[in-house]
């Protein structure tokens, strides 16, 4: 079968990400994939962005306690610049094209491709027969996710990148097998000073929510005080900093002190390095803490305004899953078709 379609050097530009509604958005969050979200919407490519919630439940999660998260990480969004007048915000469940279309992957992707993953690996450890089908499968559906609307980016962390590996590979096995040059390979897009945040408490692990110590993190709610106190007690080395990002190397608390400083002010590592050279931490640190207040205290203080009319949330989000589904559903009737499904 061989249908005349879209060239993938011709796929419209378009922009794609997501983020789980698990609760405690964090500075990881934050510098990993909204600030990034918000320099995207600004490039005039049309962008999409979702609250991730079926990838939610491939846990265990509390119903109320998921609601209040999805919502509270669109007030997130938000509160951190994403405008929904110039991106798509929504929620995944609202967009019943996103399942759909997983189902098409689950039978082009291989057992052996999801098996390679590194997350599943970790996350299931040797209870894997007593995590859920949708753990193990949710690769597949998060490459629908991209390709139902023929995302041609997609702003990832470092810990995304297997994934989006992945969906590379769908699209060019579906594409290979029905002939067809219907889904674009997708390109990610990785970079910035800090797009693997560390925890405060040991430099050698990722900041996380799951993390028992609410020392680790700057949470999104934080106030202006709690942020400036973290970034006072974070863990640190006896040495100065060095004059060039060389001398980070094997000083994992340092480096991530610098490259949260890099992020936030929109500097290289390089300069901030050829700024605070040579300073101890007692007085680097107050400036840190100085810039993340004065950037992240803002969001933080919108986010509760938002909370507190979650009716004007619900509006958004429903809004945004209409104009997401304006793309996605031509997508899905044509993949169908392509498949050999009747009647689509």
């Amino acid at each position: 079968m061989t249908e005349a379609v879209q060239t993938s050097s011709t796929f419209t530009p378009r922009v794609f990400s997501g983020i789980q509604p698990s609760g405690n958005l964090h500075l990881g969050n934050y510098l990993g994939a909204l600030k990034r979200f918000v320099d995207m919407q600004n490039d005039d490519v049309q962008t999409l962005y979702c609250m991730v919630d079926m990838h939610a439940i491939t846990v265990w999660q509390n119903p109320a306690d998921l609601q209040k998260a999805t919502r509270e990480l669109c007030a997130g969004f938000i509160a951190a610049g994403l405008d929904p007048h110039k991106s798509i915000l929504f929620n995944q469940s609202q967009v019943p094209e996103h399942a759909q279309l997983a189902w098409i992957f689950n039978c082009v992707a291989r057992m052996g491709w999801m098996q390679r993953m590194t997350q599943w690996k970790d996350k299931s450890g040797k209870n894997a027969q007593n995590m859920s089908l949708g753990l193990f499968a949710y690769p597949a559906l998060m490459a629908a996710d991209i390709l139902i609307y023929h995302a041609t980016q997609v702003p990832v962390g470092e810990d995304q990148k297997q994934h989006l590996e992945l969906t590379r590979d769908i699209a060019a096995k579906f594409n290979h097998d029905y002939g067809v040059d219907f889904f674009p390979i997708t390109e990610p897009v990785i970079e910035g000073a800090a797009t693997r945040v560390m925890s405060f408490r040991d430099g050698s692990k990722k900041m996380s929510k799951s993390d028992p110590s609410d020392a680790s993190r700057i949470n999104m709610t934080d106030d202006a005080d709690t942020i400036a106190k973290k970034i006072r007690k974070a863990k640190t080395d006896p040495e100065g900093l060095p004059s060039e990002a060389k001398g980070l190397e094997d000083r994992p608390e340092a480096r991530n002190l610098v490259n949260i400083y890099a992020a936030l002010a929109e500097q290289s590592v390089d300069q901030v390095l050829a700024d605070v050279g040579g300073k101890q931490f007692s007085e680097f640190k107050p400036v840190l803490a100085d810039l993340a207040v004065t950037k992240l205290a803002p969001i933080s203080t919108e986010m509760a305004r938002l909370m507190q009319h979650q009716d004007e949330i619900d509006k958004i989000l429903a809004h945004g899953a209409g104009q997401a589904r304006e793309i996605a559903a031509p997508i899905l009737k044509r993949t169908y078709e392509i498949v050999g499904m009747v009647g689509a």
